[in-house]
Formats: C-alpha cells, structure tokens, sequence
C-alpha cells in the first residue's frame, strides 16, 4: 500500500534515478574523452594525417604559426617561397599549405570537443545543463537516506574523505 505523503527522500531517490539513466550516455561520453584527454600531450592513439590548406599568401613566421594553429611555431628553413616547419612546408607566393598533423580517431574528437565546449558553441546549454545534473547528484546523494540510518553516516564519512582528497589534489 502506497503512502499518501512519500518522504522527501523517496523524492531525490526517484529523481536521482531517471536523471541517472536519462544522463547515463553523455556521463559515459565525459568519462571516457576525460581519459583520453589526460593523454593529450601524447601521441596515444592518434595518427598522422595530411593536410592541404590554402592560407593567406605572404604570411610572415608569426602569422603563419597562428594560421595553423601552432604554439610555439618555428620555421626551419626559407628556400624562396617555400617555407619549411617541422612536417610540412608552406608556399608564401601561393598560400598553399601541406603538412601532417596528428589527430585522434573521428569519434574520439568529437567526444573532446563536447567535453572542451565553451560559451561561444551553439550547444553550451548542454553543458551548463549537465555540470548542473552532476552537481544535483552530488547534493541529493545526502537526501537519499534518512539522517539516523547507519548508511548516511558511513556515507558522510566516505564524502569526508573525498572532500579532503580533493583540497589534497588542487594543493598539489
């Protein structure tokens, strides 16, 4: 027999498991681009890749990096209008220019652009959206149990020691 008034614990119980599944796949897509993410200073799992693009003619060293998008660019060489960079080379009469580049299965880069969205991509909201879900699961974690059962204490210890690992890991 159902009761009238469920208790507000019942309440974030129940909203805490259809957002969980409702958010179940974008949660999994966060998890595994933050992995692949902490390796982005490798070359784990990506693969060459040439590219051909037609930049600007006459672009000096400085403006050139900025066009590929490469920190810290250096030229290696000038042979007349040709430029040399570490994998590639860079027509300044033409514009033309053809290098390799490092990129991570299709699939992969998608899910990093998701997880490195900003204010400026057409589905912020999605992320806003989510970084609210995760911090609901977080808060209402502590109204799921009443405050005298013996799984809300050993929980507040278990959210303890997680919030002293967390002060611990940005002092770091």
């Amino acid at each position: 027999m159902a009761r009238k008034n469920p208790l507000l614990s019942d309440q974030f119980r129940m909203f805490h498991r259809y957002l969980g599944f409702f958010l179940a796949g974008i949660m999994a897509v966060y998890a595994i681009s933050g992995i692949v993410l902490t390796f982005r200073n490798t070359d784990y799992m990506k693969s060459e890749v040439e590219v051909a693009r037609n930049l600007e003619p006459g672009l000096d060293d400085e403006a050139l990096g900025a066009a590929l998008r490469r920190r810290a660019f250096k030229a290696d060489r000038v042979e007349g209008d040709l430029v040399y960079f570490s994998g590639g080379q860079y027509n300044r009469a033409t514009g033309a220019a053809v290098y390799t580049e490092k990129r991570l299965p299709i699939v992969l880069e998608k899910m990093n652009n998701l997880h490195k969205m900003h204010s400026g991509n057409p589905l912020f909201w999605l992320g806003i959206f989510f970084g609210l879900a995760l911090l609901f699961f977080s808060v209402s974690a502590f109204f799921m149990f009443r405050i005298s059962a013996p799984v809300y204490k050993k929980g507040l210890y278990f959210a303890v020691a997680g919030f002293l690992l967390t002060v611990l890991l940005l002092l770091v």
